[in-house]
Order: C-alpha cells, then structure tokens, then sequence
C-alpha cells in the first residue's frame, strides 16, 4: 500500500500486512455494505460495523498477509 489508511493502530497493521489490490477489494465491498445496509457513515455504530467488517474481511483466521 502507498499509505496508511488511519493514524492508529489498524491502520498501521493494514498498511504492514495488506497489499493494494486486497485494499481496494475491501473498499469495493465496503462500499456495497454502505449500499446495502444504507449506512450513515456520522453514527458511530456504522463506523464499528464497518471496522468489524473490514477486520474480518482483512485478516481471516488461517489466512496469510500480503
């Protein structure tokens, strides 16, 4: 990745373990869980639904990083 999505911790593992395409296939999918779940991105809890989401779809168990 050319950078660090977030200036914290996840953002910092993201930027160590996730390579480029893996993040723009994330944020192709987070962008259809928006769509779909019609997500206001200002509510906190949507912002923690799409951490957990992004967690998951990122760093599944079994699974090694780019």
């Amino acid at each position: 990745m050319a950078f660090q999505p977030f200036p914290n911790e996840l953002g910092k593992r993201v930027y160590d373990e996730i390579c480029g395409v893996c993040w723009g296939e994330w944020l192709k999918f987070q962008q259809q869980l928006i769509n779909h779940y019609g997500l206001n991105l200002r509510d906190p809890k949507a912002k923690e639904f799409l951490i957990r989401n992004m967690e998951q779809f990122l760093f599944k168990p079994g699974q090694v990083g780019a």
